[in-house]
């Protein structure tokens, strides 16, 4: 069986660590499978391939373009849901579904970067949206311009890792240019506020992903939906998970050193003592630089 995500001349987005995310989990003929972050499909495309039972599988993502490109699935029989992971996570916990194969894929898609109306990226000149979810209200834009520059410098410290002195100047650099519209001028302003300071990465990198993380919340869902993994999985069910910077990563990481920890009270025996690690098994794939893979099985 095979299911195509979206039609061959739309936005291609090859998922990171495919071969290793299906070599880990070893899907299996007639498993369930849960995608809490399916984005354009490809994970899940070859893990439903690999079972052969689209009606056992469920994807979810809180992008409305990525449900659209989902819509094959669907017609297959797969169960979308159109909500954050951890919304669904909770849903599907109070219905008491458990899953064989759980994945989370913490990245932003392609498409999401590619796009220049969605703002993810300042290589692309358009609106500061970096909204996940086009239904939510904050948008980069709003909290840019609206946040006071104490608040933005501990965005930019604590989700972009950025110094606290780096953090504070480009702070005060947006306090006093605003208003802000667009990804060019945030990135222009970043760019002439650090000229001469920064090396192979564009000043701007730091800010932009720490922007992403507070306008989506994205820590505070991998902190929640960590807890819920066990109740998803069926006794010998196994869950992947791929993050994409040290911040998911670290909580990630933490939770599967207290699963390890926990002898006979631990819920999952983690099958990674290290992360697999994009950098070196997924090199053509400039995307996967980044990730890391984690693993662990329900006991």
């Amino acid at each position: 069986m095979s299911i195509k995500a979206h039609p061959p001349h739309q936005e291609l987005h090859i998922p990171v660590l495919l071969d290793q995310t299906l070599e880990s989990l070893q899907p299996q003929a007639g498993e369930s499978y849960l995608d809490l972050t399916a984005g354009y499909g490809g994970h899940a495309a070859a893990f439903i391939e690999r079972t052969g039972s689209p009606t056992r599988a469920t994807l979810v993502d809180r992008d409305d373009y990525a449900i659209q490109r989902l819509a094959a699935f669907a017609d297959k029989g797969v169960r979308l849901l159109h909500t954050d992971f951890v919304s669904a996570a909770r849903q599907l916990v109070e219905e008491g579904a458990q899953f064989d194969v759980v994945l989370c894929d913490l990245g932003v898609s392609s498409p999401q970067l590619d796009q220049s109306e969605r703002g993810f990226s300042f290589m692309r000149g358009g609106p500061l949206d970096m909204r996940m979810d086009r239904r939510q209200e904050l948008t980069a834009e709003k909290l840019v311009n609206t946040a006071k520059a104490d608040e933005l410098t501990r965005i930019i410290r604590e989700y972009g890792e950025e110094t606290p002195a780096t953090a504070k100047r480009i702070a005060a650099a947006i306090a006093q240019n605003r208003p802000l519209k667009t990804t060019d001028e945030l990135a222009e302003l970043i760019k002439h506020e650090i000229r001469g300071k920064w090396g192979k990465t564009h000043p701007a990198t730091r800010t932009f992903q720490a922007l992403r993380i507070a306008v989506n919340d994205e820590l505070r869902q991998v902190a929640d939906v960590l807890p819920l993994l066990p109740k998803l999985l069926r006794k010998g069910g196994r869950v992947g998970i791929i993050s994409f910077h040290s911040l998911e990563d670290r909580l990630v990481k933490r939770y599967f050193a207290e699963q390890a920890a926990s002898g006979f009270e631990a819920e999952l025996r983690v099958l990674t003592k290290k992360p697999i690690d994009g950098a070196t098994e997924d090199v053509h794939n400039p995307r996967a630089r980044s990730a890391k893979l984690r693993v662990a099985v329900k006991i």
